[in-house]
Protein backbone atom coordinates (compact mmCIF):
# COMPACT_ATOMS: atom_id res chain seq x y z
CA UNK A 1 0.00 0.00 0.00
CA UNK A 2 1.27 3.30 -0.96
CA UNK A 3 0.85 6.67 1.48
CA UNK A 4 2.76 8.87 -0.20
CA UNK A 5 1.11 11.97 -1.64
CA UNK A 6 1.12 12.67 -5.43
CA UNK A 7 3.66 16.20 -6.09
CA UNK A 8 1.88 19.21 -6.32
CA UNK A 9 2.71 20.56 -9.31
CA UNK A 10 1.36 23.85 -11.60
CA UNK A 11 -1.08 21.51 -13.60
CA UNK A 12 -2.06 19.32 -10.94
CA UNK A 13 -2.44 22.75 -8.81
CA UNK A 14 -4.46 24.31 -11.46
CA UNK A 15 -7.07 21.58 -11.57
CA UNK A 16 -7.25 21.23 -7.95
CA UNK A 17 -7.82 24.98 -7.00
CA UNK A 18 -8.33 26.79 -10.47
CA UNK A 19 -12.13 26.85 -10.48
CA UNK A 20 -13.43 29.19 -7.91
CA UNK A 21 -17.06 29.71 -9.22
CA UNK A 22 -19.44 29.65 -6.72
CA UNK A 23 -16.89 30.82 -4.30
CA UNK A 24 -18.89 34.32 -3.67
CA UNK A 25 -21.93 32.69 -3.34
CA UNK A 26 -20.67 30.59 -0.17
CA UNK A 27 -18.92 33.36 1.41
CA UNK A 28 -22.30 35.07 1.34
CA UNK A 29 -24.06 31.94 2.60
CA UNK A 30 -21.52 31.71 5.72
CA UNK A 31 -21.84 35.46 6.38
CA UNK A 32 -25.37 35.29 6.40
CA UNK A 33 -25.60 32.41 8.54
CA UNK A 34 -23.32 34.07 10.98
CA UNK A 35 -25.61 37.36 10.85
CA UNK A 36 -28.59 34.81 11.91
CA UNK A 37 -27.07 32.94 14.55
CA UNK A 38 -26.24 36.13 16.43
CA UNK A 39 -29.04 37.73 15.99
CA UNK A 40 -30.17 34.72 17.29
CA UNK A 41 -28.03 35.26 20.73
CA UNK A 42 -29.21 38.67 20.55
CA UNK A 43 -32.66 38.07 21.01
CA UNK A 44 -32.38 34.72 23.22
CA UNK A 45 -30.25 37.54 25.45
CA UNK A 46 -33.05 40.39 25.15
CA UNK A 47 -35.68 38.00 26.24
CA UNK A 48 -34.56 37.18 29.51
CA UNK A 49 -35.83 39.07 32.59
CA UNK A 50 -32.40 40.95 34.22
CA UNK A 51 -31.71 42.59 30.54
CA UNK A 52 -35.00 43.68 30.47
CA UNK A 53 -35.26 44.66 33.55
CA UNK A 54 -31.70 46.47 33.31
CA UNK A 55 -33.09 48.46 29.78
CA UNK A 56 -36.02 49.21 31.52
CA UNK A 57 -34.10 51.09 34.27
CA UNK A 58 -31.81 52.54 31.97
CA UNK A 59 -34.67 54.29 29.70
CA UNK A 60 -36.26 55.28 33.23
CA UNK A 61 -33.24 57.28 34.34
CA UNK A 62 -32.60 58.64 30.72
CA UNK A 63 -36.33 59.84 30.65
CA UNK A 64 -36.35 60.93 34.14
CA UNK A 65 -36.25 64.99 34.76
CA UNK A 66 -33.98 65.79 38.14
Amino acid sequence: MNDTLPTLNRRRARALFGDDTGAATAEYAITTMAAVAFAGLLVAIMRSDEVRGILTGLVRRALTVS
